[in-house]
């Protein structure tokens, strides 16, 4: 495989390279199902190419739960298929394709009832660990166990005394979902696809029914491309409506979507050593650990205004407080709230008016020749959907094609982790870094992480620490704009590092250096470093002020009040 830098030659490159000889598959959408796609398709021996609207996991794929997990409450809905399949895919991240991104979590599931719920909830998580092991990649995670009051309390002091009998504890695993689809891009590029973000379908190629193509707009640069394609496979997520409505043809399925909202609060405002999984009258709530913080979420409600931008309410963000603090025994509070984030759920439609009820299964359907179109489905069975997708192009492709080989192509990075990380001591001796910031590397980027070194050695100074967000290097934000496809300071402090939520200030304090260390790739002069800073600021702003208003419909206006940056 070579290596897959994303800078800005690079993409330049693949949009000319597509638009110079047909394709065998064409994937329009990066969120995780289509960088999977692409994965998918360039290691059967096909020529790809990956098209992005705006950046990698900008959607849906960068503002999930970050959880990889087989779906505990679908075992409560009898779908045993998705949720062994769920947990074969969760065994296979973690051990084989992704185990620099993927970790296991610890969580607890307080029982609030004697006798009759401690059976109940304890067989559905025997049964749950027992498909895991069943799967035969589920050996690395620790099995269930009962605790008593007592016992759970010291695991978990935050919880009040008298918000459980006793508890269950079990394990699933997280991951940074758009670091994840990053890293995807860049294996699918290391393997000869031809990818390129800010490049936005504006219409498909069509010859009689057949669609041959698609007509891209490279949103950075101007021009548009005509790029030609044996089989275009949409994978848009809750986008999907509006992609297929660009053919002008009815879709056999529709796309719903529901918008699932997230709090992120400091590590000390929460005293437990596990995560929590909490009952609500609608689903489930999450207290997830996430380095330095807590991420506290989901709700699921209905969401048909701007797809680009959800935005999370007052009323959402009360409705997660209210409910985690029934079982805290110091209650959170707004101020307690460092970050927000909201993301949208593509749900199929049709089956029921509660969202929460939905399918999380996906559905692949061919409308058109030469047009596949993949919907639904959840992030840890991303790999599964990318498979049926390519397996259905296949059939419209007048040659052989190998079988999918994804289940055996780790990651970019995932080669040389675990020796990397036994050696992390002497690697961080060697670097002049201390150990605890060679795990963070390792952690995010794998053995990639030997390239953020060299940039150090480079320039040492790269090796310092972000003033007002410590957790991250300099040398990270250079990589991001030189390696991984950032365009704009929003992808920086947003996606590939999470500054926007893991501070107060939500990244402002450190966006003009930010754009100062991406300037130096992206040859930007100080009008345009201040552009970036100034539409930065004032996505901030828009979002604080979407987060004080009563109910969606106010939440949305004032989050519009800060529309996507364009590069002129």
């Amino acid at each position: 495989m070579r290596t897959a830098t994303l800078g800005p030659a690079e993409r330049a490159e693949a949009l000319a390279a597509m638009a110079e000889r047909e394709l065998d598959v064409l994937v329009v959408g990066a969120g995780v199902v289509g960088a999977g796609t692409a994965l998918d398709a360039v290691t059967r021996g096909l020529s790809t190419g990956l098209v992005e609207a705006r950046d990698w996991a900008s959607g849906t794929s960068s503002r999930s739960s970050k959880l990889i997990h087989g779906g505990l409450r679908y075992l409560e809905m009898l779908d045993f298929a998705l949720v062994r399949e769920a947990l074969k895919e969760r065994g296979l991240l973690l051990e084989r394709l992704a185990p620099h991104l993927v970790k296991p979590v610890p969580f607890l599931y307080p029982l609030q009832h004697k006798g009759w719920e401690r059976l109940y909830a304890g067989s559905g998580v025997a049964l749950y660990d027992a498909m895991s092991v069943s799967s035969g990649h589920g050996r690395g995670l620790p099995m269930h166990r009962h605790l008593s009051r007592r016992r759970a309390l010291r695991v978990a002091p935050a919880l009040k005394r008298d918000a459980l009998v006793g508890a269950l504890q079990y394990y699933d695993a997280q991951m940074d979902d758009a670091r994840y689809v990053a890293t995807l891009v860049r294996t699918a590029a290391g393997y000869g696809a031809q990818v390129a973000n800010r490049a936005r379908v504006i219409g498909f190629l069509r010859e009689g029914e057949r669609v041959v193509g698609a007509r891209v707009e490279d949103v950075e640069e101007g021009g548009t491309y005509e790029v030609r394609a044996k089989q275009v496979v949409n994978a848009t997520g809750v986008w999907t409506d509006d992609t297929q409505s660009l053919i002008g043809e009815r879709g056999q399925f529709h796309v719903r979507a529901s918008k699932g909202i997230h709090l992120v609060v400091p590590k000390d405002r929460i005293n437990s050593s596990t995560g929590l999984i909490l009952r609500t009258e609608k689903s489930v709530l999450f207290v997830i650990p996430w380095g330095r913080h807590w991420i506290v979420g989901t709700t699921d409600t209905d969401w048909d205004l701007d797809k680009a931008h959800p935005a999370a309410s007052s009323a959402d963000i009360d409705y997660l407080l209210e409910h985690v603090n029934s079982v805290l025994s110091t209650p959170l509070t707004r101020d307690d709230v460092q970050g927000v984030y909201a993301g949208l759920r593509p749900l199929l439609a049709g089956e029921s008016d509660a969202t929460s009820k939905l399918s999380r299964e996906h559905t692949v359907a061919h409308p058109l020749p030469g047009l596949v179109v993949v919907a639904g489905g959840k992030y840890t069975t991303y790999r599964v959907m990318a498979k049926d997708a390519v397996d259905e192009a296949v059939h419209g492709l007048d040659q052989r094609v190998a079988e999918c080989v994804t289940e055996d192509i780790p990651l970019l990075g995932a080669e040389g982790y675990r020796a990397l990380w036994n050696a992390r001591a002497r690697i961080a001796a060697r670097a002049g870094l201390h150990v605890a910031r060679v795990e963070h590397l390792l952690n995010r980027y794998g053995s990639m992480a030997e390239e953020i070194l060299e940039l150090i050695v480079a320039d040492p100074v790269t090796g310092e620490p972000l003033p007002a967000a410590d957790d991250y290097l300099k040398a990270e934000i250079v990589y991001a704009a030189s390696h991984e496809g950032a365009r704009h300071l929003d992808d920086v402090l947003t996606r590939r590092t999470r500054i926007s939520i893991e501070t107060f200030d939500r990244g402002t304090r450190s966006a003009r250096l930010c754009a100062e260390l991406m300037a130096r790739v992206l040859d930007w002069d100080q009008g345009r470093i201040d552009r970036e800073v100034a539409h930065y600021e004032k996505r901030v702003e828009a979002e604080r002020e979407s987060q004080r208003q009563p109910d969606d419909l106010t939440a949305d206006a004032a989050r519009l009040g800060a529309p996507d940056i364009l590069p002129t």
